[in-house]
């Protein structure tokens, strides 16, 4: 279960209080879910006008730092496409994985000084997360478009007789070359037909060469045969062949191109493994940044809603949850329980579960007696 519930209740006679209470009502008789302390530190208030603009201001960052988390994520797995089972181990924050990471936050003081006012602790954040996203589009086109590009020759190479390349099967020495009268064709024959195609090929033109075809290659349903005749009878022999389900293919044999063609796939394909190292190494070290800053949101998010909510001076538990996953209605009864007596306007709590009405949207409304943010470390969406 990779779901965690962050929420703050305001101190008792002391923040420690309040962290027992909750302790007793969710894990000491009937384990609903792992707990643990999060650590905001003493962060710079500011007046009551820029929380309120801040607190809208906070809910589109997070949403954007979140979409830029999973899609850095996401690619991730998409450049590590054979060896999607390494992803997990990459997306680490500071190091670690995702689940130490949130249960152990501590503020980054260097990062996000909090002498700083959470305006600008919001804009450093926003900047940084918006030069990750910008880097990536950029880096994602440079690989994909070469990525492409590969696959699309490799494509060539590959598929059946009928449309893949011929560079990598026929040689020189297939073909008469250089000649004023006589022409090397190249027909793909079904298996199935290879009788018929022995019989006929000769009398399906006046001027075939006799005994000129020769099979130069194969795959599970069909061959790729030569075979010599004069220019002049090129298009009698095309439509006799169609005739009989044998296929000539378009191929003029040139040493240049075919060099080319090699060329550029090997040159594509040492582009590809030099690009892959580096990038994959920008993808670990941005995933980290992205993820922590998100963590860093969530974190003034709290700090922000629970002024509001429970004013001055500042005295709040911000506590980091666990649920366990069989239990989490339950969790949340037992929180409504615990302080439903903080916003009496909460009274009836929005179990979304229950309540589906069509057409009513509550993952709007989601609104609780305490301040409360998810945070689900499930990045991946493997189709």
């Amino acid at each position: 279960m990779t779901e965690f519930w962050l929420i703050s209740a305001p101190g008792e006679k002391t923040c420690q209080q309040t962290w027992d209470k909750l302790m007793t009502a969710t894990t000491r008789t009937n384990n609903l879910s792992t707990n643990n302390k999060f650590n905001i530190p003493d962060l710079k208030v500011g007046t009551l006008d820029v929380l309120v603009g801040l607190s809208d201001e906070l809910a589109k960052l997070d949403a954007f730092v979140e979409s830029v988390v999973k899609k850095v994520a996401q690619y991730m797995a998409d450049v590590l496409e054979d060896s999607r089972d390494k992803v997990q181990e990459n997306l680490l924050a500071n190091g670690v994985d995702l689940v130490t990471y949130v249960t152990r936050f501590q503020w980054d003081m260097a990062k996000y000084p909090i002498k700083q006012s959470l305006k600008n602790i919001s804009e450093i954040i926003s900047k940084a997360i918006s030069q990750i996203d910008n880097d990536l589009k950029a880096r994602a086109l440079a690989y994909n478009n070469l990525k492409g590009n590969l696959q699309n020759l490799e494509r060539k190479n590959a598929g059946s007789l009928l449309t893949r390349s011929l560079a990598d099967i026929v040689k020189k020495e297939d073909f008469v070359l250089d000649s004023e009268y006589l022409i090397t064709m190249l027909v793909v024959v079904p298996k199935t037909n290879y009788t018929d195609w022995q019989r006929t090929y000769e009398t399906l033109a006046e001027m075939v060469v006799p005994r000129s075809t020769n099979l130069l290659f194969e795959d599970h349903e069909s061959g790729l045969f030569s075979v010599t005749l004069f220019r002049k009878a090129i298009d009698d022999f095309r439509l006799k062949a169609r005739e009989n389900k044998f296929t000539v293919r378009d191929f003029q044999y040139n040493e240049e191109e075919m060099k080319a063609d090699k060329e550029e796939m090997t040159r594509l394909s040492t582009d590809k493994k030099k690009q892959f190292g580096p990038l994959v190494r920008w993808l670990k070290v941005n995933f980290s940044e992205a993820f922590i800053a998100w963590i860093h949101i969530k974190a003034l998010r709290v700090f922000v809603e629970s002024v509001l909510r429970y004013g001055l001076p500042v005295n709040f538990q911000a506590m980091l949850l666990q649920p366990n996953k069989k239990n989490m209605k339950k969790l949340r009864e037992v929180l409504y329980d615990l302080y439903k007596h903080l916003d009496s306007s909460a009274a009836a709590i929005i179990d979304q579960s229950a309540m589906d009405i069509p057409g009513l949207n509550l993952s709007q409304q989601e609104y609780y007696p305490y301040v409360y943010y998810k945070i689900d470390c499930n990045l991946l969406d493997f189709k």
